[in-house]
Order: structure tokens, then C-alpha cells, then sequence
């Protein structure tokens, strides 16, 4: 039978990028990484590394062996994880990513007060992978923000946000304070990425729907670059309540039209689709939910 430890020697491997980099992650030596690496080979009978003294990559038998190897471990890791489910005590490991701006302000803190919560428990936090791969990365869970592409993932609601319509009080002064939906449509706008947030769908006081069409004059893909862009004067931005409510509490930026209400924006938790559910992910999540 093969020894799931070469496995997971193997995948350190892969994931560090070197022999040595993998030992020091694994606490122990380069020698016996390699070791366990080449007697997974010949225990196999294919060769799943080609080595240079300048770089080491993976041979095609090796790619497809990785992949099962990391689903393999993570759902050995879940299995264990199951049967100590109803101990208090969480340990191991928890890999978290999400957004740059949303997990850096609402995901890390998060992270670091559960961290606290069970001090056995090693995190890692991974900001800006859109679309990581969780099993080929050996992730546990990613927060995503906004509609979700079809995956293979699970995925668990846990809240949502507001957008609010914002701009500076020199824009404002300058172009004047818009009073109807065509003079906000006029304004200059920002937007997160070209061609793709020209339209916005708004709800009045009466909960009547509205479409504005609008012409951005300046682009940024993250919320952070449109909050400066925004304070700078160079248009109104639809920004997230978390990111807005300190520079608007010090007139930095004001409300346009707060009449109009923007779609809330939904938050997942998506992790990978495997039988059993790790008990570490499991209550992340819903510490994420409830805060507790």
C-alpha cells in the first residue's frame, strides 16, 4: 500500500516549488523528502519529477498524480477531522483566501479572532485569487463576493453588503449635486473594470426598478483603488458600506441620491466538494455567519 506520507511529501514538493523549500515547510530534512519522493516513484513505476539543478517541474504522469494526491490528502484530512468533530479543541491546518479588499478589511480580522479562539489551530490567508484552484492549492475555503460562476465547489451563503452611490464634496461642487436619475447619469463614473459596469439597476423609495446607463471615465479592479479615485474627485463609485463609512464619516465623500437603493451584494463561503466537510472549515464558516 502507499504510504500517504510520501503523498504528502510529494505535494509539499509541487507546492513549495523545491526540495528543500518542502522539508522546511515539513519540519524535516531535504534528504529525507527526497527519499520518500523517489521511492513513491519506484514504488509507482513512472518518474513524477523531472530535476535540473535550476528548476523542477512536473512530468505529465505527475501533473495528473498531483491533482489526485491533493484531493486524496484533503479528504483524508476532512475524514480525520469528522471523527474528532465533537471534541472543542480545532487543530491542523486552515487555508483561507479571498478578495483583496473584502478579505483584507472583513476576512483577515475574522481569520486572526478565530485563530485566537483555538490556538491550536495553524491559519494562512491568501488574498487576490479570483479563481483559485482550493484542491490543486490545497485551499480549505474561499470568500467570494458577488454572483458565482457555475463550479464543482460548494458554496454557503454568509451575509451580504451594501453599495452606496459616492463621490467627493469638490466633484459635487464642481458638477453640481445631481437631483434626478438622468443628471446622475451625466456625472463622470468609475468603474471596477471596462465594459462591464455601465449599467447599474437602482431601487426608488416605492421599490420601483431603474436602469442607468452611464459612461465611465476611469477604471480600477479593486474597490480600494475606486475609493482614492473617488476621493480624489475623479467621479461618483457604487463602493461597498464596509470600505466607505470612515471617509463619509469625515467628509471625505458624501451620499448621491441616497434614495436609491443599489442590489445587495451576496458573500459566500466556497469550498470543495468532498464527502465529508472538516470540522475546522465548518465552523469558520459559521463564525463568519454569526461572529461567534
Amino acid at each position: 500500500m502507499i504510504n500517504l506520507n510520501r503523498l504528502s511529501m510529494f505535494v509539499a514538493v509541487v507546492d513549495a516549488g523545491s526540495f528543500t523549500a518542502a522539508a522546511d515547510a515539513l519540519g524535516t530534512t531535504k534528504a529525507v523528502v527526497s527519499f520518500n519522493v523517489k521511492q513513491l516513484e519506484q514504488e509507482l513505476g513512472v518518474a513524477l519529477l523531472t530535476r535540473s539543478t535550476r528548476r523542477l517541474a512536473l512530468t505529465e504522469a505527475g501533473e495528473g498524480f498531483y491533482g489526485d494526491c491533493a484531493r486524496l490528502l484533503r479528504d483524508a484530512d476532512a475524514a480525520v477531522d469528522q471523527a474528532r468533530s465533537g471534541q472543542l479543541t480545532l487543530s491542523g491546518s486552515l487555508r483561507v483566501t479571498a478578495s483583496v479588499d473584502y478579505g483584507n478589511r472583513i476576512v483577515a480580522p475574522a481569520l486572526a479572532a478565530f485563530a485566537r479562539q483555538h490556538p491550536a489551530l495553524r491559519v494562512s490567508y491568501q488574498a487576490g485569487s479570483a479563481h483559485a484552484d482550493l484542491i490543486g492549492e490545497r485551499l480549505d475555503v474561499a470568500i467570494r463576493v458577488g454572483a458565482l460562476a457555475d463550479s464543482t465547489y460548494r458554496a454557503t451563503p454568509i451575509g451580504e453588503f451594501k453599495l452606496l452611490l459616492v463621490a467627493s464634496p469638490a466633484l459635487l461642487a464642481e458638477q453640481g449635486t445631481p437631483r434626478s436619475l438622468a443628471a446622475l447619469a451625466a456625472m463622470p463614473w468609475l468603474a471596477n473594470r471596462p465594459g462591464r459596469s455601465d449599467q447599474w439597476r437602482l431601487m426608488d423609495s416605492k421599490g420601483r426598478e431603474h436602469t442607468l446607463r452611464v459612461s465611465p471615465v476611469a477604471h480600477a479592479d479593486t474597490a480600494s483603488a475606486l475609493l482614492a479615485f473617488a476621493e480624489g474627485g475623479c467621479g461618483v463609485a457604487a463602493l461597498p458600506d464596509w470600505l466607505v463609512e470612515e471617509p463619509l464619516a469625515r467628509g471625505a465623500l458624501q451620499r448621491v441620491m441616497p434614495s436609491y437603493a443599489l442590489p445587495p451584494q451576496p458573500v459566500y463561503a466556497v469550498y470543495a466538494d468532498t464527502r465529508h466537510v472538516s470540522a475546522k472549515v465548518r465552523r469558520f464558516i459559521d463564525f463568519l455567519r454569526t461572529g461567534t
